[in-house]
């Protein structure tokens, strides 16, 4: 089984930082949330992440000094994740080491696009075309197939259509008219029953290949992957 990369995250916010390793656990990254302010650097050392997510306001020791801690021992790449939005900050966020810079409050698919652009650019990593549905679940763009331990289910033409445009835009709803302009594309005529239809036999077969639901339905509005 492929090692995932794995995100140390540095954030006393324990709401957020739940929130970003929740996001990421659903793309196929393992992430981890710091716990001893005290021994930043002990955490890193004994974690041995891929990337670093840096908060600025820490107790103890803010983020810069962990930074040029970490920088002491390791190339690791660090983005800082703060409110402080005075360019004075970016400039000593870069200085200590730091990689990038994103400002609270953020959009998770922003954070998500930066460090998948530094960690290719770092370990020549080529970010998996992968949608992750659950644990040893996930939809491969690629094959445009579900696999799941290890087992594949194969999609037909109008399913991949539905899975792509649905994890694309993960977790927001996505309307039966958005679906329906999207299979359009494929030379093949959607009506609302039989997009009904489909997504149901869809469901189906999804839920008899992992054995649990993938794709909700927002009565009234659409569909989503949560």
């Amino acid at each position: 089984m492929e090692e995932k990369m794995k995100i140390l995250i540095v954030e006393d916010d324990e709401t957020l930082a739940g929130e970003i390793i929740g996001f990421l656990e659903k793309w196929g990254y393992e992430a981890k949330a710091a716990k001893n302010f005290g021994d930043i650097a002990g955490e890193f050392i004994k974690y041995s992440p891929h990337l670093v997510l840096m908060d600025i306001n820490l107790p103890f020791c803010d983020g810069f000094y962990w930074c040029k801690k970490i920088r002491q021992v390791s190339e690791v790449p660090i983005i800082y994740i703060s409110s402080r939005d005075d360019d004075r900050d970016k400039i000593m966020a870069i200085a200590q080491g730091g990689d990038d810079y994103v400002e609270k409050p953020f959009h998770l698919e922003l954070l998500k696009a930066k460090m998948d652009a530094i960690l290719r650019r770092t370990y020549q990593y080529k970010v998996r075309d992968r949608g992750y549905l659950g644990e040893e679940l996930y939809f491969d763009y690629g094959t445009g197939t579900c696999i799941f331990q290890n087992k594949r289910l194969e999609l037909t033409k109008s399913e991949k259509k539905i899975m792509s445009k649905l994890l694309g835009a993960r977790p927001c709803i996505v309307t039966r008219d958005e679906l329906m302009m999207e299979l359009w594309s494929t030379d093949e005529f959607v009506s609302d029953g039989t997009l009904t239809t489909m997504v149901s036999r869809m469901r189906g077969k999804l839920k008899e290949f992992c054995g649990r639901d993938i794709i909700c339905t927002k009565k009234g509005q659409g569909y989503y992957i949560e």
